[in-house]
């Protein structure tokens, strides 16, 4: 690996192992906050529903502007789309009740799932910190069907959004630890 090529991956390691590590916090964060109001559809758990996508795609304009020495970034910019429609998505959706959200991001969460996946496979060459984003796309594509198949049961809830955002949330940390590997 060339001097330039080695500073350009060891420079994107730490920008990314940063913003993991923020995603990380803000997941938990929300999670706490959503299971705390989610026994319905209130002002406060709407305008959670409606954050947790919007974060997601500026999370990804930081990636990508990160990402740009490396190549072309278009997962991270069909899911910047995707998850800025996803909020519009989610805030018509609340006013149609539970089941109505959790189609809603049931579909981004397959979606957004197979992005992820697709740009963890491509990075998985920086030292190994992309297997748990590879990990995470993939679960996050059965969770996503799983949200779409719970919006059609009886009683559903908005329960299990905080602990999808949990689990994202430590897939984050073990890459930004794994990461730290390639920034020392």
């Amino acid at each position: 690996m060339s001097t330039v090529t080695a500073s350009t991956s060891s420079s994107l390691a730490a920008s990314l192992r940063r913003l993991y590590f923020v995603r990380f916090g803000f997941a938990l964060v929300w999670a706490g906050l959503l299971a705390a109001t989610a026994s319905g559809l209130g002002p406060v758990s709407v305008a959670l529903l409606v954050l947790y996508p919007l974060f997601d795609g500026v999370a990804a304009i930081v990636d990508a502007r990160s990402s740009k020495a490396t190549g072309p970034a278009l997962g991270l910019y069909a899911n910047i789309a995707i998850s800025w429609a996803t909020a519009a998505g989610l805030a018509f959706a609340a006013g149609s009740g539970i089941p109505a959200v959790l189609r809603v991001w049931g579909a981004w969460a397959v979606v957004s799932g197979l992005l992820q996946l697709a740009v963890g496979v491509i990075r998985r060459s920086l030292g190994g910190g992309h297997w748990p984003m590879i990990i995470s796309g993939a679960i996050s594509t059965v969770a996503g069907t799983s949200f779409v198949l719970q919006a059609a049961q009886e009683g559903a809830s908005l329960v299990s959004l905080a602990g999808y955002a949990t689990l994202g949330g430590l897939f984050f940390l073990a890459s930004a630890l794994r990461l730290g590997r390639v920034t020392r």
